[in-house]
């Protein structure tokens, strides 16, 4: 439920066990009054907001005389730059001049039935019956600049959804060098600080800390959501367990680099800001373009991390998840060859494993890498998805049949995102690889990245896709992306909009799965980047499966699945059973 106040200009978001209060002050400042359990409705909560003069403290130019108000000790609902308050901020805007600051001011509002959504990024849906929307417009009247706060309420899940749209409407171009999703000032700052990190096989371990004086922060600028921190952290009471205790859960829905941080003030309070890393962002906004920063996600829990993440999950499963497979429908347990044969393999070896699992019940058989180009290491064929007949003798029509033939359905393994210099694709058209002029470019895995921010290049690569996806009937696609962007430069873009690629390749991303959920609405697809590289809400809107970690050891993956958990449902991990000894640590584990 949203509710407006209009004579002490509060707007209170309430769900069942939650209440979120925004109070317009008397400089239209949008102020955060509360969040928590639920209070007095028809109460103005910003009276807990105490007013002092604080030295070097500044106080804008409204305030007149009145050395009390300073926007460095004020809540902010969206924090600025550059005009007094000197904390984490959520936004910088580079103006005509030369100047970076943000001063922003409450405009208008709107409420609408249902839930918001947002082009070309994922997002929690909902209709009319499930959730409601309220936009919230500040406007930077010097810079001509406006800002709309979105904010999605479901009440069911005490789910609040938080992005932003910042538009340019003067008739010069501004140049925004930070958009953070979430803003969220606290007047404590007696909380501890979780976050879920690790490395490539060793994913999401949980790590809490209290909160200490100045900036914490985890983030990625790898170009991927990471192996080494997640985008979903926890602040919470200093007691707070499993069944007791208030926390917050903030998510932000985005596969590229990110950044969560948390800041002690000197006066004993808190902000913790969520967005895309500031690191090399830098978007031009020509007159009347626009910016759509992603979506957050907020769970207020007043009992405890078990309540936070059962809203989390179910949220998750109703109003995120575009799953093939609906509710109450048992995904097939499914057979991958990779550690089985890695590019050894023949259609006649591949029977041979199918035999052996469709005895054993089990229902989908899936080819990794090799099937494709002349690709028999790591060094050759990624950018040439087309069949190799060597191998896969009559391609995916015969093969498909003999495995339809055992009761099973059939998956393949792909990894479109990534080109081998010993490619005809390569060789063909160099200059679609991530590179810096005039440097020789890194390599990982022996393979370097694409540039998906170009539309041509990813209407190539889905164009051969399609084809070997039309030769056969597939039911499943594992997305892989084996190696972090390095070389981040584009072809496609003048110098001064460089800032622009890291984040126009994760929309790259996003439509080119888009288009493949549109096309082949019945092919579950598990995303996978270098196992749980990747695994984050915006994945989890275009691949409902994550394949958890490239570590199969059964203890190893206890710990990760359990920090995997406090967010993402147990339906979303992709959990498999290798042979012992295993392949990563070595490990004898009775099954």
């Amino acid at each position: 439920m949203i509710i407006h106040n209009e004579q002490n200009q509060t707007f209170t978001l309430l769900t069942r066990h939650t209440m979120y209060q925004m109070k317009v002050d008397r400089y239209q400042v949008l102020l955060h009054a509360y969040y928590g359990p639920p209070a007095d409705v028809d109460s103005d909560l910003s009276d807990f907001i105490q007013c002092a003069d604080y030295s070097f403290s500044p106080n804008p130019n409204e305030a007149g005389s009145d050395r009390t108000y300073s926007l460095d000790v004020m809540p902010q609902e969206y924090s600025t730059c550059g005009v007094g308050d000197f904390r984490l901020p959520s936004i910088e805007l580079e103006l005509p001049n030369g100047s970076r600051s943000a001063d922003l001011r409450y405009l208008r509002y709107e409420l609408q039935k249902g839930k918001y959504s947002l082009p070309g990024l994922p997002a929690f849906y909902g209709g009319e019956k499930d959730a409601e929307t309220l936009i919230i417009y500040l406007e930077d009247a010097a810079a001509q600049v406006t800002v709309a706060l979105y904010y999605g309420v479901f009440e069911e899940f005490d789910l609040i959804t938080r992005a932003v749209r910042v538009l340019n409407h003067g008739s010069e171009t501004v140049r925004l060098c930070r958009c953070a999703s979430l803003c969220l000032d606290f007047l404590r700052s007696d909380m501890d600080f979780v976050t879920f990190n690790g490395h490539h096989l060793m994913e999401r371990c949980l790590d809490r800390a209290p909160l200490r004086s100045g900036i914490q922060s985890v983030g990625s600028i790898r170009g991927a959501s990471s192996h080494q921190h997640n985008p979903f952290v926890i602040l919470c009471d200093q007691d707070a367990d499993e069944d007791r205790g208030l926390c917050y859960g903030a998510m932000l829905l985005y596969s590229g680099n990110f950044e969560a941080a948390a800041e002690c003030s000197q006066f004993e309070n808190s902000r913790f800001v969520m967005g895309i890393h500031p690191y090399h962002f830098c978007w031009t906004l020509e007159p009347d373009e626009a910016f759509t920063a992603p979506e957050a996600a907020l769970i207020c829990s007043p009992g405890g991390f078990t309540q936070m993440s059962q809203q989390f999950h179910r949220a998750i499963r109703k109003c995120l998840l575009c799953d093939p497979y609906g509710p109450g429908q048992q995904k097939p347990v499914l057979i991958n060859n990779w550690e089985a044969t890695y590019f050894d393999f023949t259609a006649d070896k591949l029977i041979d494993i199918a035999k052996e699992a469709a005895a054993l019940g089990i229902g989908l058989s899936v080819m990794d890498d090799g099937w494709f180009g002349r690709r028999d290491d790591d060094n050759s064929g990624l950018g040439d998805w087309w069949v190799n007949e060597t191998k896969l003798p009559g391609g995916l029509k015969d093969l498909t049949e003999r495995i339809h033939a055992l009761g099973m359905t059939f998956g393949i393994w792909m990894e479109p995102e990534m080109v081998n210099e010993d490619s005809d694709l390569y060789r063909a058209h160099p200059d679609w690889a991530l590179h810096i002029p005039g440097r020789a470019p890194a390599r990982g895995r022996g393979q370097l990245v694409l540039d998906f921010s170009r539309k041509d290049i990813r209407d190539y690569i889905y164009s051969q896709l399609k084809s070997v996806l039309s030769s056969a009937p597939v039911s499943y696609i594992k997305w892989d992306m084996n190696r972090s962007l390095t070389d981040v430069w584009s072809a496609a873009l003048p110098a001064q909009r460089q800032g622009e690629v890291y984040h126009r390749y994760v929309l790259g991303v996003y439509d080119l799965l888009e288009r493949l959920r549109k096309d082949y609405p019945h092919i579950l697809i598990e995303g996978c980047c270098g196992g749980g590289g990747r695994f984050d809400g915006g994945m989890l809107y275009y691949t409902p499966q994550i394949w958890c970690s490239d570590d199969s050891d059964a203890i190893d993956r206890l710990r990760i699945q359990y920090g995997t958990s406090f967010a993402y449902p147990t339906c979303t991990m992709g959990a498999h059973v290798s042979a012992v000894p295993n392949e990563q640590n070595g490990r004898v584990t009775p099954l």
